[in-house]
């Protein structure tokens, strides 16, 4: 029983509804004004009573399928029917109506239709895209909806834009795809016969051309041999002239034409002109002819004199048995080997050579194997010395140099790629340090210490002497960056001088600079870690040689130092101070460097664990995430509950702190940082540049080299051949 019209019983459609705007049918789309809310042209974006939607794509189930859109799931796949549609040709005397074929593309990631006709010879209709690729409306009455795959099959009719398409056939892939969805397609039909076509097909048929020239088709072979040329080097053996030389050739083979084309190589001050080409690009006969043909004679095709008379002229037909055709034969590419003769118009050129690509060519073809050159000249005459003229003493040797290598003079050339490789880059310097001191018999200079700088970048050397209190000596710079020769060579000579270069500077070295010795006492740290880690370019940092040097110590030196080890460490601990070992091993003449030694002691030397208050950790890291306002520790806790300790313990310092054995008691930890349950004092600014000192300088800091301990254990067992794991080298904090 429906409720009287009345206020009060009636139902309030504008209950629960926002929007009572009205619609907007036109507005801009990428700058281009057009229709768009057709759809929805009622109050609030609400259909009108009695209104349809009209489906956008083609009517697929919802749900069935992958999840991608079409555009995606249906990329470059395109239904192809074969179609015909037949056209009225009025006011023509021969036909009446013609059948025009064409193809029907569905393309199924827009629901798009494309109509494509074939091109046909001397058609005089203009042909190949009838209809756009577009979608097509139905017809009426139902032109608010278009074209969907299901509206097609074989041996129907469909009506698209007011012409009337037959479908008569699909390919495989359309067939199998309508048969997966269902649709039962119908048995291909034929295509009418078009009577106008058969006509001009029957009369093409009768057509004989009075002069059928015969078609060489070279088309193919141009496009596989196009711009590739065989090339032999050959001589000419012309020992019959008065001139009794050999004539050098290159012979050049056209595999696009079959072609030969022949220069010749005269070598300078030969006496003979240069000429462009020994032989033109031709085809070359095998045979030469007895009698050079006149232009005319070589022909395709010949004719036969029918009819000779003098009213009514000179009747020809063409042979066709080709009765005077003349057959030569012309070179190949068969035929032309390493040590094969050419017959080039009655000269013998032999093929001597041939370049990597013809090699190939007849590998991959012929399969030929043999490309032994022929011998046919005799070696080159080496070139005579140049001698160059001593160093006269202006300027420096490169730049001399290049003034008699040159008629106009260039300036020395520089190593740019070592430049770019080895120079300055950010922090790191690429500058070896060394301490050094004079050798003298001087007192005063004997106190005097020296910085020597090397730079990596261009060999360069300075030194630099720092200043003391109450030296009598000035400090500063003491000599100018610069490249400087080792001593002991001559001045005046034609060979450039030797330079002092990176491997010559280790500790213990001593340096002849200008005259003035220099032993080098000790290096910075960037030194000795620059050296090790490009341990193949200093031999005196690489440890691999240092321990081959002690291998190969004879066998009474080895036992007197494993004596010695054992006596400097009565309670077995494995560990002697680094001075003892360094004694022993400079004292024993084992032919190890100074350098050396010391690279030996920081690969073996004893760490010192660092121990920072866990308590000052605990405060500054409650500051730090007190100011970033963290507190989120309860997911923290799940985190640390779900994942494995390996994975938070390889980043902080700090939780090795909580560690019991291998595990990590993170309840402690998360309640030794968690600042709203457990807040702890407050820090300083002192107390935590503190803290990240400690963190940023690691936290194995290493003792001096020469107050530290060496692990000698260690070191025995790499000597006897089991490499045990070795310690890094030991660094300092910059």
């Amino acid at each position: 029983m429906a409720l009287p019209f009345l206020p009060g019983n009636s139902p309030n459609e504008r209950l629960g509804k926002e929007r009572f705007h009205k619609s907007q049918h036109f507005n801009y789309s990428s700058g281009v004004p057009m229709l768009v809310g057709s759809e929805k042209p009622g109050i609030g974006g609400e259909h009108l009573v009695g209104q349809e939607i009209k489906p956008k794509y083609s009517v697929y189930p919802i749900g069935s399928g992958t999840g991608l859109p079409p555009w995606v799931t249906f990329d470059k796949q395109v239904l192809c029917f074969d179609a015909y549609f037949q056209e009225t040709v009025p006011e023509a005397q021969s036909e009446t109506y013609r059948i025009r074929k064409c193809k029907i593309y569905f393309f199924l990631e827009d629901d798009t239709i494309q109509v494509v006709e074939p091109e046909y010879k001397n058609s005089g209709i203009p042909q190949g895209t009838l209809i756009r690729r577009h979608r097509i409306p139905l017809p009426p009455p139902n032109e608010g909806q278009f074209y969907n795959l299901f509206h097609f099959n074989i041996n129907q009719q469909m009506k698209l834009h007011s012409r009337t398409f037959t479908v008569t056939d699909c390919d495989s892939f359309t067939r199998n795809f309508l048969t997966k969805l269902g649709v039962h397609v119908n048995n291909p039909t034929t295509v009418p016969e078009d009577p106008y076509s058969s006509l001009r097909e029957q009369l093409k048929k009768s057509m004989q051309p009075l002069r059928p020239y015969e078609r060489h088709d070279t088309l193919k072979q141009f496009l596989d041999h196009d711009r590739k040329v065989l090339r032999f080097y050959c001589f000419w053996d012309d020992s019959q002239s008065i001139y009794v030389d050999l004539r050098e050739l290159i012979l050049h083979y056209f595999l696009v034409d079959d072609t030969i084309e022949i220069r010749e190589v005269i070598p300078p001050n030969s006496g003979r002109d240069k000429v462009n080409k020994f032989l033109r690009r031709c085809r070359l006969p095998k045979h030469v002819p007895a009698k050079v043909k006149q232009p005319g004679e070589i022909t395709d095709r010949t004719v036969l004199n029918v009819l000779t008379s003098s009213t009514m002229g000179n009747r020809y037909i063409l042979d066709s048995l080709k009765t005077g055709a003349v057959h030569e034969e012309f070179y190949k590419d068969c035929d032309l080997i390493i040590g094969g003769e050419v017959n080039v118009w009655g000269r013998r050129v032999i093929l001597a050579d041939c370049d990597d690509f013809t090699k190939h060519y007849y590998r991959a073809k012929y399969g030929i194997e043999d490309f032994t050159p022929l011998q046919y000249k005799a070696p080159p005459a080496p070139k005579p010395p140049r001698p160059v003229p001593p160093y006269n003493g202006f300027g420096s040797e490169e730049d001399s140099l290049s003034f008699c290598q040159h008629l106009l003079p260039k300036p020395p050339r520089k190593d740019f790629q070592k430049f770019m490789a080895k120079d300055r880059y950010g922090l790191d310097s690429k500058v070896l340090n060394f301490q050094a001191k004079m050798i003298t018999a001087d007192p005063v200079d004997r106190e005097r210490v020296f910085i020597i700088s090397f730079y990596l970048s261009n060999d360069t050397i300075s030194v630099f002497e720092r200043p003391q209190k109450n030296s009598g000596v000035l400090g500063g710079k003491f000599l100018e960056r610069g490249r400087v020769k080792k001593p002991g060579q001559e001045l005046f000579k034609s060979q450039l001088s030797q330079y002092f270069t990176a491997q010559d500077l280790y500790v213990g070295a001593t340096l002849c600079l200008n005259s003035i010795n220099f032993q080098l006492l000790d290096a910075d740290e960037y030194t000795f870690k620059y050296m090790e880690q490009h341990a193949e370019e200093f031999p005196r940092a690489n440890m691999g040689i240092i321990i081959s040097k002690l291998r190969s110590l004879p066998e009474e030196k080895q036992c007197e130092i494993r004596k010695f080890l054992t006596l400097s460490d009565p309670s077995n601990t494995g560990f002697i101070p680094f001075e003892s070992i360094r004694s022993l091993l400079l004292g024993l003449d084992c032919n190890l460097s100074e350098h050396e030694v010391l690279v030996l002691g920081r690969c073996f030397s004893e760490r010192e664990q660092t121990q920072v208050d866990v308590g000052l950790m605990l405060a500054v890291a409650q500051d730090f995430l007190k100011k970033k306002a963290f507190e989120e520790f309860p997911k923290m806790a799940r985190a640390f509950a779900d994942h494995d300790r390996h994975n938070f313990s390889s980043g902080w310092h700090l939780l090795f702190r909580f560690a019991d054995g291998d595990e990590i008691d993170y309840y402690a930890f998360l309640a030794g940082i968690n600042w709203l349950e457990h807040p702890a004092p407050p820090v300083m600014p002192e107390d935590t540049l503190k803290v990240r000192k400690s963190r940023n300088y690691k936290a194995n800091k290493p003792k001096l080299i020469a107050q530290s301990l060496l692990n000698y254990s260690a070191v025995l067992k790499n000597l006897q051949g089991k490499p045990s794991k070795r310690p890094k080298m030991a660094t300092a904090p910059f």
